[in-house]
């Protein structure tokens, strides 16, 4: 927002933006944000001043839909709760070239959008990302700094390093990349898929500093520590089985193995001792488990050959929809 506070930057002149350039629309998911709202609407119309605002409420019991109007905004609404449900109405329903996503909550900066839209347009950058730095103690909630460390960590480890903040929700995003993007979550883990998904097709992303910003007076956070970590780590678990398998598996079935070896091995004492299999059920059971992890490596192998065939159908969806673009 114009005034916020934390980082010094000099911000891309919007005048820069004509309307020769593509078209630009910012899409903001709202649930009870009528404190912050008209502020979040007034910021981006300054510095995107030929974009489309589209702020879509989600059964908010406030008076968001009113503020959001009043503000110049276009207001739809999705009534599947959840942040993931919106934006994924957001980006199918709204059609642009460049995509700018903020919450509504005031906490983002929006003079830094003309020159996320800049790097996707001119450096053709699938996705940029808004690296949040905040000088405000209070901006952000006890242990959210932690968790969110904790998270880019362990998607770094398993899809690969390209992020510092993977559940920042100001991106600007290009149009090939949303119609490549088969969002499927329901919550706030909706950044971690797309963060994901990038970084499993290897596409061309790019962090900036933003300013992070305490709310406004009356705006509160709906985002619950635990019930929402627990399903980003669901959402990272999902993502790994779906999207690195033969990994997955394969890890399972070495832990498989391991549990039948060491069932195995003083029975095998035994029978090079005395020739005898005294515990037959322990030997059975030990056999069990270690067929059932050849099974896992075997599935894994499998569902690897499958997720390289979505994978390589999400890229053609990716460059169809970007030749479409450059002729």
């Amino acid at each position: 927002m114009p005034g916020a506070r934390g980082l010094v930057r000099e911000p891309c002149d919007p005048n820069s933006l004509n309307s020769s350039d593509p078209r630009v629309a910012v899409v903001i998911p709202c649930y009870n944000e009528a404190a912050a709202i008209a502020q979040v609407v007034a910021g981006f119309r300054q510095y995107l001043p030929d974009a489309a605002i589209y702020v879509y409420d989600n059964n908010s019991r406030d008076a968001t839909i009113a503020a959001a109007r009043e503000a110049g905004a276009i207001v739809r609404s999705e009534t599947m709760q959840g942040k993931g449900n919106v934006v994924r109405r957001m980006l199918s329903d709204v059609d642009a070239d460049i995509y700018v996503m903020a919450d509504g909550d005031g906490t983002y900066n929006a003079a830094d959008a003309p020159e996320m839209v800049r790097l996707v347009r001119e450096d053709q950058y699938a996705m940029i990302v808004g690296r949040r730095i905040s000088k405000d103690a209070g901006a952000y909630r006890r242990g959210h700094v932690f968790g969110n460390r904790l998270f880019t960590r362990a998607v770094e480890w398993l899809f690969g390093r390209t992020f510092t903040d993977i559940l920042s929700g100001y991106r600007a995003l290009s149009q090939p990349f949303v119609r490549s993007f088969p969002a499927a979550s329901s919550g706030f883990e909706i950044e971690t898929e797309l963060s994901v998904h990038a970084l499993t097709l290897r596409l061309p992303v790019r962090e900036i500093e933003t300013a992070y910003s305490m709310r406004p007076e009356g705006s509160e956070s709906k985002l619950n520590t635990y019930r929402d970590g627990f399903r980003i780590i669901r959402m990272i678990l999902r993502l790994f089985r779906s999207e690195r398998p033969q990994l997955f598996y394969s890890m399972i079935g070495f832990g498989l193995w391991l549990i039948a070896v060491v069932l195995a091995y003083p029975l095998f004492i035994t029978f090079v001792e005395t020739g005898l299999v005294p515990r037959l059920p322990t030997a059975v059971l030990a056999t069990g488990i270690a067929i059932a992890g050849l099974l896992s490596f075997s599935c894994g192998l499998i569902l690897d050959t499958v997720t390289r065939g979505r994978r390589e159908a999400k890229l053609l969806a990716y460059l169809t929809a970007k030749k479409g673009r450059e002729r």
